[in-house]
């Protein structure tokens, strides 16, 4: 991970003044080009979402934390945490980097293995599918289609578009929030998307791609922005252009761009509003009501379609 060196002036140095007095908000003493409106609670050098770590009061910065001078022990005394209290790790992209390579895979498995794959995969509620000579669907039972089907798309353009997205979301809401909670958030913003499009979509109209999850990130990036007092304009306009395509382009299941969308905001807005006693709680706790919504509304509709 390339860094940015940091001034070696204090916070009410020139330097810093000079970026009060041109900007609005400070910007990263380790990234520049990062506007920021957290500093760090022993130094008060302005940190960002990668560079702030939990501490008993507030948050601080990596050098603060790696010279003990934070805590007062030694810098192992205390695992550093992340703006929602996950663990701080060195690759903040891992697990957007696998994300994007099962995606991958399974792209590449679709061109090789044809429909006869994607058939048994892609999200549909219940309809007589040809190319498998039998009736299928989450009606049917086949639950896990929920889930394989956010893995798949159906073309090169579909794949390139989702994956662009979840690259530039992904990474610094994973630095932001942890694996752990990057993770669920991810999941449980696919699935949203998934229960909606089951509940509302055509029970024959077939649905795949990672569209939900990646609104999810969408809406997740909104409330971390906001927590952080950062500019709201680029994200809310790259949100009204992906509105657009969603309700104007033919062939797009806009159930699952709102479903994850409301789920990734939901979701969001407990892991980086959660009071800190009791966080772990108030994060997980939400994610497992947003999963019951979905739970219920499968029911709701496969009771409808049986």
């Amino acid at each position: 991970m390339d860094q940015a060196p940091g001034s070696p002036q204090g916070p009410q140095g020139p330097q810093d003044q000079g970026s009060k007095d041109a900007r609005s908000l400070p910007t990263c003493y380790r990234h520049p080009d990062r506007e920021t409106g957290i500093r760090c609670t022993r130094c008060e050098r302005p940190i960002c979402p990668e560079c702030m770590i939990s501490a008993s009061v507030g948050f601080q910065c990596p050098d603060c934390v790696r010279d003990g001078s934070g805590t007062g022990h030694a810098p192992t005394a205390n695992q550093p945490r992340t703006l929602a209290g996950g663990t701080q790790t060195r690759d903040t992209r891992l697990l957007t980097k696998i994300l994007i390579g099962v995606n991958v895979v399974m792209f590449l498995a679709q061109l090789r293995l044809g429909d006869r794959f994607t058939d048994r995969l892609e999200l549909i509620g219940r309809a007589y599918v040809p190319s498998l000579g039998s009736l299928e669907g989450v009606a049917e039972g086949q639950w896990y289609r929920m889930l394989t089907s956010m893995f798949l798309h159906g073309s090169y353009i579909h794949i390139l578009f989702n994956m662009l997205s979840l690259w530039w979301l992904g990474g610094p809401l994973e630095a932001a929030l942890g694996r752990a909670r990057y993770f669920a958030l991810y999941f449980v913003s696919g699935l949203a998307g998934s229960g909606l499009t089951y509940l509302l979509a055509a029970q024959n109209q077939p649905s795949l791609g990672a569209s939900g999850a990646v609104f999810g990130l969408f809406g997740a990036t909104a409330v971390l922005m906001r927590r952080l007092n950062y500019d709201m304009r680029p994200i809310i306009a790259l949100l009204v252009i992906n509105l657009i395509f969603t309700f104007g382009w033919s062939n797009i299941a806009w159930q699952a761009h709102i479903g994850g969308l409301v789920g990734g905001v939901v979701v969001g807005y407990a892991m980086v509003h959660a009071p800190r006693e009791k966080r772990t709680l108030i994060q997980y706790g939400t994610c497992a009501l947003v999963l019951a919504v979905v739970v219920v509304a499968t029911l709701v509709r496969t009771a409808q379609l049986t």
